[in-house]
């Protein structure tokens, strides 16, 4: 397995994973509510791949997308410091220290660019994702109470942090 950046080519590759994370109902979007085109994604990609501020890595193997880390930053002045993460692995990946080798990778690469917080969010009951987070360095914030309404139920999310 090899860790990446994700290139305008994977556009198709990265989108097919994303809807396919998107279904575990663990993520931002709801299942199948994700409705952006090949073209829009590659879009997507091209301001990451020329923003070196902001990246997608995708974790492969055998020319298959297992999963995926981004780091997205501000513009503004006051908030340049802090790089906000999204984290998905492919359900039939999970459990093979996928998202260790992700953090691992992004941990090196925001070396040298001047970050002083990196943070995320996580949904209250995915006990596992947030294990993972406690693993590799975050701290619990704070409770965001009725963040979400997924399958017709308010859930909690979790703000973790980590100071590099």
């Amino acid at each position: 397995m090899i860790i990446r950046e994700v290139q305008v080519e994977d556009a198709e590759r990265f989108l097919i994973l994303l809807k396919e994370i998107d279904d575990s109902n663990r993520m931002l979007f709801n299942p199948g509510e994700r409705k952006t085109t090949v073209e829009q994604q590659q879009k997507v990609l091209e301001r990451f791949v020329n923003d070196e501020r902001s990246v997608f890595l995708v974790a492969e193997k055998a020319g298959e997308f297992l999963g995926y880390l981004g780091l997205v930053s501000d513009d503004f002045e006051r908030r340049k410091h802090i790089g906000r993460i999204v984290i998905g692995v492919a359900e039939k990946s999970r459990g093979q220290g996928i998202g260790t080798k992700l953090f691992e990778s992004i941990f090196k690469w925001v070396e040298g660019k001047s970050f002083k917080r990196i943070e995320l969010t996580v949904i209250k009951d995915n006990e596992s994702a947030y294990h993972l987070y406690q693993k590799m360095g975050f701290e619990l914030e704070g409770e965001k109470v009725a963040a979400l309404l997924i399958d017709g139920e308010f859930v909690n999310e979790m703000y973790m942090y980590k100071l590099l």
